[in-house]
């Protein structure tokens, strides 16, 4: 059985987010009650759907894959959370249980704060809770995008999208599709393994990428924007 590794408290102070810039001393003080630093392995769960959310947390290291279960237990990923990004937020605004799962990609440090504290610093702290209202906004844009492109687009631009947006994404100077399976970018385009792995052969027949074992080589940007956009 996997378990989380519980390290040295994390510092306040190394928590890049905006947002706890905004706290004044005695608000840092009852962060620093509130908190408990955890060490995740590659391919632990740090937060299941359904289950119970006690806490916001805090990325402060590492690369997480989030992702909702649909019926028949069939996955559809949402997106990447990076360093510097929160996960749960929704626990701080009355919401008793996790909307969503993540697992860690990579072994992944995490700051875990317990959501009431949080959710009294938003009621007392009009700077730090309108930064964390602005990480909500920012986190439904993007998801409604998501939605738009699974709904209106067809396979060929709904794998265009993927493949555009993950290719931003690396860590360690590396890219992220190494970390991923071909199933695991089936489930970010709605689509089947069997029909992403289909269409990824096309396009390196096309000339628009290059695969390289798990890795993926973007050759021609430009054309797969130009997918996207014909959807």
């Amino acid at each position: 059985m996997k378990t989380y590794t519980v390290i040295d408290d994390c510092v306040l102070g190394g928590l890049s987010a905006p947002c706890f810039a905004k706290l004044l001393p005695e608000e840092i003080e009852l962060v620093q009650e509130s908190k408990i630093q955890v060490s995740f392995l590659k391919g632990e769960t740090l937060t299941k759907q359904g289950a119970f959310a006690s806490s916001v947390l805090y990325v402060v290291a590492g690369l997480v894959r989030q992702y909702v279960i649909g019926d028949a237990n069939r996955n559809f990923n949402l997106r990447i959370i990076r360093s510097g990004e929160f996960i749960g937020l929704s626990a701080a605004f009355s919401k008793h249980t996790y909307d969503y799962s993540t697992i860690a990609l990579q072994d992944t440090l995490v700051c875990l704060i317990e959501k009431d504290a949080i959710s009294g610093l938003i009621k007392s702290n009009g700077s730090f809770g309108y930064g964390l209202i602005n990480r909500v906004f920012e986190n439904d844009s993007s998801m409604y995008d998501t939605i738009r492109s699974v709904m209106y687009k067809q396979m060929h631009g709904r794998l265009a999208d993927v493949l555009l947006y993950l290719d931003t994404i690396h860590y360690n100077d590396e890219s992220i599709f190494g970390l991923l399976s071909r199933t695991e970018i089936a489930d970010f385009a709605g689509l089947s393994m069997e029909s992403t792995v289909k269409l990824l052969k096309e396009y390196e027949r096309d000339g628009l990428i290059k695969l390289i074992n798990k890795d993926i080589k973007i050759l021609q940007r430009d054309a797969l924007i130009e997918i996207s956009k014909r959807g």
